[in-house]
């Protein structure tokens, strides 16, 4: 064969050769089910590790310490390298398949050996990592941190003592939460920011001091992030958890911890527990402080004592006004300060209109141009500078935040009335039902009942102001800048439907009539009105307190809707307009203090009028044809001129509609005829017996008055008022020492005026929700309760009072006052220190002579500090005016 030759290797050192040269003495492909196995079990290890670290950093943080930054990111690598050992697993089963010759090599060499080279990469991080992972401190004491100051303004003149008290009423150990709610722009914010800031200069013992706007659209995934960032809870672990876990960390975190929450501007309860705040406890020692514009809101946080921030009193004004206008412009004209307080007037103590109408007038250094300011601030306020930007839609947030329709019709019905105008609730409601924003069908008092709950939401909202006047009157108003909203956003929604001109002379000129829905032309300077406007849309129109003393025939012929007419205290109109009764429509009609003398002809067409007020007509004459009115379901009677006889009675009687009668009767036959009416006296809310002077004589009042909530009995010679039984067949009441049903329990106002023969009122032990009781000129009046003719009535048991040990004195837990002048016989009240209410409203005992104070009987020395306190001197000058429909 010649140059042949043959050569021979053995076979497992070529394999060997081979195998070197690939796996470079690593072992990557050789060693790779033993790497596996080790980088599955140290991982294993290594997130044990991390979560024993992690519960060491739980309870230390719980304890208020703050983890170390070394630790985080220890924690953080874990936390990337677990995903990557995850994404190198999930290849094992694939690359231990593709092994062959036992191992020592691949079907797919080169992938094998990338894939074994990682796992041994990442297998020593693992390993180090581990080996990193002891610590023997992993949290410290945390930096306080900073407290975010928000930028404000000085605070405002006259706020210095609402601040303190406000600040005073937080810090105090048993207030948790506290809430401020005022109407918009009254400073509430201003407040609240003032409390947050004093926190920079000094602690007082809280870790964190979180500020957090909450605003009209509740977002409590955006509150509970803005918290957590605001305590360093942030970061991207934070980002990826749900909802309800943030909130759960979130409170674990300040569990431990003082803290101060801040939440400005809350159109809604927030639910402090869903955004992770633990709930404020005298042993936590945390607060939460809110502002809100609805007292509703305060009451569903918890918060039983709200402080309600109030628009400046008018030299506070004037001072932040000044202020704001500047001294230069102030002195630049002689005439200018005195301008310049009537502006400031116009604002009503408003910090917001302050600021804006202030700073608008800081450049007009002329007197014309404050005397235009003036006339467009009286005229339509809306037209002047800032207002229509600035203050008006700022205001709107309330009205828009009005859950229903109706209630914002309601609302902006009182536009209607003059700035500052007082309004009497139960006429306010009154013309509500006959428009028919409130449903009367099912019933007066029960839409009267709806119509006080639409009040109270107004004025939770701080769209309505409430007060009770001098004659116990519940009365409502609205703040000159919202009444200025309520006509913007009226004129807005349909131009010329709303036209209010109060004090005008005459009919005002309106372009399109019959766009016009409601109309308010009260004190109106006018004798007459010339002409017949066409308003076919027309529903309400209010002409009371004018000079009105005729209307031109067919007036109302053109207003074909009309459904509220309200003529009220014009007092010269002396006869009803004629031709009003050919307004079909009509359901509210008031002619109350006018000198008509006769009643509006043909009744009987009135065939939907709801409402009648005659009160105070002195020279009405008769009230023949009152039966006509079938639908009549309210009348007023109240000192009305006309003489009561049996056809009045029986005229009365035939409304068989009739659900609310305010009466007033006179001389002793008329009064018998009254109260032995069954119908009558059952539907009587107020009732008014006067001038029937003659010999002493008693009266029985049926217990049947359920509805009886006002009683007054003035310049009489009325000796005892018992309780009676009415006799349907003899028309008669006969009186009843034991009734056997509980009676007078809507009575409220009680007034004793001038009546020499009087000598007690036991009566009123039947009366548990008596709010007032006024006792004026009664010489004989020895006792409000006389003890012996109460123990005959306890035998009835049905003395509205529970859990008495004894008869007098009585709680009377709805008390408010009790008003006593020259009474020098009274020398004993039915009370103790429980009786009456308490609080904000607590009961005031007003009086005259100081002699009589001094000589009153008291029941035990805690009742006679407790009334003495609680005391006013008193010096009227004019009877008294009871409350009347």
């Amino acid at each position: 064969m010649g140059n042949c030759f043959s050569v021979s290797i053995p076979c497992d050192q070529c394999m060997n050769n081979i195998f070197n040269t690939v796996d470079v003495n690593e072992g990557y492909i050789r060693n790779l089910p033993e790497n596996l196995a080790s980088l599955e079990t140290t991982i294993e290890e290594l997130k044990a590790r991390r979560d024993d670290f992690l519960r060491r950093i739980t309870r230390e943080e719980n304890r208020g310490l703050q983890r170390l930054a070394e630790i985080q990111v220890w924690l953080d690598r874990v936390e990337a390298i677990e995903n990557r050992v995850k994404d190198v697993l999930s290849a094992r089963d694939v690359e231990l398949q593709s092994l062959c010759v036992c191992g020592f090599c691949s079907k797919k060499l080169r992938q094998s050996y990338h894939y074994g080279k990682s796992v041994v990469l990442i297998l020593r991080e693992v390993e180090t990592l581990k080996r990193s992972g002891h610590f023997k401190v992993i949290a410290e004491q945390p930096q306080v941190p900073m407290v975010e100051e928000k930028p404000i303004q000085p605070i405002i003149i006259g706020r210095e003592r609402t601040f303190e008290n406000a600040w005073n009423h937080l810090m105090k150990d048993e207030v948790g939460i506290m809430g401020l709610h005022g109407m918009g722009g009254v400073g509430k914010t201003t407040l609240l920011k003032q409390l947050n800031n004093r926190f920079s200069d000094e602690r007082h013992g809280f870790e964190f001091v979180i500020w957090v706007v909450v605003s009209k659209e509740l977002e409590t995934d955006k509150i509970i992030d803005e918290i957590a960032q605001k305590v360093r809870l942030g970061g991207e672990e934070w980002k990826q958890k749900e909802k309800r876990q943030k909130a759960d960390v979130l409170y674990n975190f300040l569990r431990k911890r003082r803290f101060v929450l801040f939440l400005d501007d809350l159109w809604e309860k927030v639910d402090l527990a869903e955004i992770g705040i633990p709930i404020p406890t005298t042993s936590n020692r945390c607060k939460v402080a809110f502002t809100t514009r609805s007292q509703e809101v305060c009451a569903r946080m918890g918060v039983e004592n709200p402080m309600e921030i109030k628009c400046l009193g008018e030299n506070d004004a004037f001072g932040f006004f000044k202020k704001k206008v500047g001294q230069t412009t102030l002195q630049s004209d002689p005439e200018i300060p005195k301008l310049a307080r009537v502006v400031a007037k116009k604002c009503r103590g408003l910090p917001l209109a302050l600021d804006v109408v202030g700073e608008t007038m800081s450049c007009k250094r002329t007197k014309q141009e404050w005397l235009h300011a003036i006339d467009v601030l009286t005229s339509y306020a809306t037209e002047f500078s800032g207002m229509e930007d600035k203050i008006l839609p700022l205001l709107k947030y309330s009205y828009d935040n009005l859950k229903a329709n109706h209630v914002k019709s309601c609302f902006l019905y009182c536009a209607l009335f003059p700035e500052d105008f007082k309004i009497a609730k139960e006429k306010l409601i009154g013309y509500w039902i006959s428009e028919g924003i409130i449903d009367g069908s099912k019933g007066i008092e029960r839409a009267e009942n709806m119509g006080y709950e639409i009040i109270g939401s107004l004025v939770r909202a701080s769209l309505l102001m409430e007060y009770v006047d001098w004659y116990a009157m519940d009365i409502v108003y609205m703040h000159d800048v919202v009444h200025e909203m309520a006509l913007w956003i009226a004129s807005y929604q349909q131009k010329d439907a709303f036209v209010v001109h109060p004090l005008f002379y005459g009919m005002p000129k309106i372009k399109n009539w019959s766009a016009v829905r409601r109309m308010s032309l009260m004190g109106n300077k006018a004798h007459s009105f010339y002409g017949s406007p066409e308003c076919p849309q027309l529903t309400t129109l209010l002409l009371q307190q004018g000079k009105l003393a005729k209307f031109p025939s067919g007036f109302f012929k053109l207003m074909p809707s009309l459904l509220v007419l309200d003529l009220s205290e014009n007092k010269k109109l002396s006869e009803a307009p004629d031709g009003i009764s050919k307004v079909g429509s009509l359901k509210y009609l008031n002619l109350s203090y006018t000198p008509i003398r006769d009643l509006p002809k043909d009744l009987q067409e009135f065939e939907k009028l709801i409402h009648l007020d005659i009160s105070e007509t002195r020279q009405l004459l008769s009230i023949s044809g009152i039966s006509s009115l079938y639908n009549l379901k309210v009348l007023n009677l109240y000192r009305s001129g006309f003489s009561w006889d049996l056809d009045t009675v029986e005229e009365l009687e035939a409304l068989e509609h009739l659900e609310v009668l305010t009466a007033s009767v006179s001389v002793l036959p008329r009064v018998e005829q009254f109260l032995s009416s069954q119908k009558l006296t059952s539907c009587t809310r107020s009732l008014d017996i006067w001038n029937s002077n003659q010999e002493p004589y008693e009266i029985a009042l049926p217990v049947t008055m359920e509805k009886l909530r006002v009683f007054c009995i003035e310049s009489c010679t009325i000796s005892e008022i018992k309780m009676g039984r009415i006799c349907t067949k003899s028309k008669t009441v006969t009186p009843l020492h034991n009734p056997t049903t509980p009676c007078f329990s809507s009575l409220s106002e009680v007034y004793i005026l001038a009546c020499n023969c009087l000598r007690e009122l036991t009566l009123l032990m039947f009366a548990p929700s008596l709010k007032r009781l006024v006792v004026r000129y009664a010489n004989q009046l020895e006792d409000v309760i006389n003890k012996e003719k109460a123990c005959e009535g306890e035998k009835s048991g049905i003395i509205p009072f529970p859990n008495l040990n004894c008869i007098v004195p009585l709680p009377f837990p709805c008390l408010k006052r009790i008003d006593v002048f020259r009474c020098p016989n009274l020398r004993k009240l039915p009370l103790d220190s429980r009786s009456g209410m308490h609080g904000e409203n607590a009961f005031t005992l007003r009086y005259t002579e100081k002699e009589w104070i001094d000589g009153v009987e008291w029941e035990d020395e805690a009742t006679k500090t407790r009334f003495l306190l609680s005391t006013l001197q008193s010096f009227p000058t004019r009877m008294v005016q009871f409350s009347s429909v």
